[in-house]
Parts: C-alpha cells; structure tokens; sequence
C-alpha cells in the first residue's frame, strides 16, 4: 500500500512538473478551421508539439485537418462545441489554449468565449475592431484570471528587428523617411465575402494594414499624425507621423496595382519598405513566423492587449477618417 501511495505521488509530481516547464501537450480548440489563415495555426501547433482536441466552423470543408490532427473531432454549429468542450472538462480534459481564425468582426465574442471557458486566447489579426474592445476584454482577463494573446509576427522577422536595433541604436532625434507600399491581390469573391463589408472586417486599412502599423508603431514609436489621402473599395492611402518617422502608405488588393516588372515575374503579391530610400528587404522569412509565435506564448512571451492596442487605434482613426474621405 505504501508503494502505490508513494508511486501516485511521484507520478503526481511529475505531472505537476512537467506542466510547469512545459515539457507536457497543450490541449488546443480552434474556432475558424476552414479559412485561409488556419493552416499556419494548425501548422504552428502541430510543430510545438501540442493536441488539437476540438475544431469549430460552419463550413465543413476542413480536409486539411487530416494533414495536422486527424483525429480532432469537428463541429458546424457553435453549440455543440461548446457543449463538446463542457463534457472534455467533466472528463478531465482542460482546455489551455482556444485558437481563433474567425472574420474579424467575430474576434471579439469568442476571445470572450475562450476566456469564461477556462483557456487563454490565441487571435489572429486584428484582434478586434475597436479600441474600447481591448478596454472590455481587459477587464475579462482580470474576472477570469486568463489571457489574451494576438499575433503579430512581423515582429519576430529578421529584417524588421534589425530595422528596429538601427533606429534605437541610431542618433535619437532623427526622423526616418518611410514608404510602406503592401499589394496583394485579391479576385472579385472579396468584395462579395465578408472581407468586403466595411462593418465585418474593418475595412482594407484594417484588413491587410493592421500588421504593418504594428509594425511601424514598434519600430518608430507612437502615432503624432494621421491623416488618409486616398480611399476606395480596393485601395488606400495616406500619411502618418510617428514620433521617429514621416510614412507614406498604399495597401491595395487590385492586381494591376502591381509593378509590371512584378507582375510579369507572375507574382500577385507586392511588398516594399523603403526607409531614407534604402529598400528593406522582407519579401521572405514568412513561413515559420506563427510557428516562432506560438512559441513565444507557450513560454509566457506572447503579444498581449495592451501591445496590439496602439495598431488597433490607429486603424480605427483611418476608418473614421476614410468614411470622412468619402
């Protein structure tokens, strides 16, 4: 009897231990499984060496589960999953993690979902649409005592934490000359999905701008000005100040955008940072990039509210003025 009491409490220590260190699983559940960005997160999740239990989205064209986490159990409709997740925790299944790839518009609600059920948040981009949101879900993460993380993995790039070292190494009362041109095309289905409603994904700054303002912000600090030059349905513009920058911006989703040069290579994307006119070269290194991400949160590192709060502002500024503009 006494060896079995002593060999519960060695394997119960070690179970303890290996958590601590995070040498154990995770449990993972994702909601959006069937969208172009969950691969990289089934991916990255798959390469840190943690489970994915549960997956959640109403089209079921989710093959690409097989590739990852073939025995991941699957729903279409929000209430089973929930329920799903109720009955593995009755069984003894903790949920850590609760991945989100979901329209833009939705973040919100189920970063809330994953919180009240126990598990940190893992957000794609942008991590919700209006600042007064991250003031919310702030005080959700205090009630709950979980955690809210977003990716923002341009800051893990090579060539944009060198241009970062530059400019803080640099003299500090110089102000960088930056052009920031982001073009990746898109066919007619985006302005006909949700990507093209104004109120669901935020819009075309918000979109496929919110990572680069980030990015912008980390390296040359806070927004001074911000003032939109040009928008349409498929392209904007404009100028912002940041406390170690003048940038000059154009996102675009229209394919005849792209340099002829490019566009003759076959290329349907377009990505140039020029700062003092020197060409920053970040093209590449994008592979791995949710993978690094998951990484640094599973170690306690990752981006929190408060570090995707000033992108979130600014891309909400740029949609009120756009809305001015037209």
């Amino acid at each position: 009897m006494q060896l079995i009491c002593h060999l519960k409490i060695e394997i119960e220590d070690n179970l303890r231990l290996g958590w601590k260190s995070g040498t154990m699983k995770k449990n993972f559940a994702l909601i959006g499984a069937a969208g172009y960005i969950a691969p990289r997160h089934l991916k990255a999740i798959k390469d840190t060496g943690n489970n994915l239990v549960a997956a959640l989205d109403r089209h079921d064209n989710v093959g690409i589960l097989d590739s990852y986490f073939p025995d991941c159990d699957f729903f279409t409709e929000f209430e089973r999953f929930d329920r799903h997740l109720d009955k593995l925790k009755r069984q003894g299944t903790k949920i850590d993690y609760v991945t989100i790839c979901t329209p833009n518009y939705l973040h919100d609600s189920h970063i809330r979902f994953a919180l009240r059920h126990g598990a940190d948040a893992i957000c794609e981009k942008p991590l919700v649409l209006n600042p007064w949101n991250v003031d919310a879900l702030s005080e959700i993460e205090k009630e709950t005592g979980k955690q809210v993380n977003t990716i923002l993995q341009l800051r893990l790039h090579p060539s944009i934490i060198a241009l970062r070292n530059k400019v803080q190494n640099g003299p500090k009362d110089k102000i960088y000359d930056v052009d920031l041109t982001y073009i990746t095309s898109r066919g007619h289905w985006y302005q006909i999905s949700w990507k093209g409603d104004l109120s669901k994904s935020g819009g075309i700054a918000t979109n496929i701008g919110i990572h680069f303002f980030d990015m912008l912000i980390w390296v040359f600090g806070g927004v001074v000005k911000n003032e939109v030059t040009r928008v349409d349905d498929d392209s904007a513009e404009g100028f912002i100040e940041l406390e170690r920058a003048k940038v000059k911006w154009m996102l675009s989703i229209n394919y005849m955008h792209i340099p002829a040069e490019f566009r003759e290579q076959g290329k349907r994307t377009y990505r140039s940072l020029r700062t003092e006119g020197e060409e920053i070269e970040f093209s590449d290194g994008f592979t791995d990039l949710h993978t690094k991400s998951y990484e640094e949160i599973l170690k306690g590192n990752g981006f929190r509210l408060t570090e995707a709060r000033p992108s979130i502002e600014l891309a909400h500024q740029i949609r009120i003025n756009s809305t001015k503009k037209n």
